[in-house]
């Protein structure tokens, strides 16, 4: 029995310290002790800042919706317009206040060919719209593209109008 218990307390003291070490020293979560002072404060003193505030709420950029592309039967070549400009200066100017943010740009195509010329081709539509983004300015870095080919279509392949829905390049932000 007494070795159940000097066993037992040997545990708990290791596992006390090894918590401790973990949390406070590697990771660095205790809290020091922090010194606070009180005093009084005279309202005639203080600042007015919610014209402050909301200046600050002004210059955060929104985050900026998706948007999607489409393209022609079996072209590439991506043109740009109002609503893609729109969107990449509201998405560059989301992605210079975050420095984690990427933009992501996923090449679909429909089903029509084979699966390894849809793969090629979803990725060409991917490398238009970032050739786009890059003559705008947008650092490389920051961009992801990808293709899915025929893998995830929009709508039905088994229409017109379906398969022209599945011809897109999609656009998001990625935090």
């Amino acid at each position: 029995m007494r070795i159940l218990i000097i066993g037992f307390l040997a545990f708990f003291a290791w596992s006390t310290l090894s918590a401790y070490i973990y949390v406070c020293k590697i990771k660095g979560l205790c809290d020091e002790p922090v010194s606070m002072q009180y005093g009084y404060v005279n309202p005639v003193d203080t600042v007015n800042i919610s014209n402050n505030q909301q200046d600050l709420v002004d210059l955060q950029a929104e985050y900026p919706e998706n948007i999607t592309i489409y393209f022609e039967f079996d072209k590439y070549e991506f043109n740009s317009n109002e609503l893609a400009d729109k969107y990449f200066d509201e998405s560059n100017t989301y992605l210079e206040q975050n420095s984690q943010a990427r933009i992501s740009i996923i090449g679909h195509t429909d089903a029509l060919g084979s699966d390894i010329y849809n793969q090629a081709l979803g990725q060409r539509r991917a490398q238009s719209v970032q050739d786009y983004f890059l003559r705008k300015g947008m650092l490389e870095n920051r961009i992801l593209i990808e293709s899915k080919g025929e893998n995830e279509p929009a709508d039905n392949n088994n229409t017109e109008s379906g398969r022209a829905k599945n011809r897109r390049t999609v656009i998001t932000i990625k935090k």
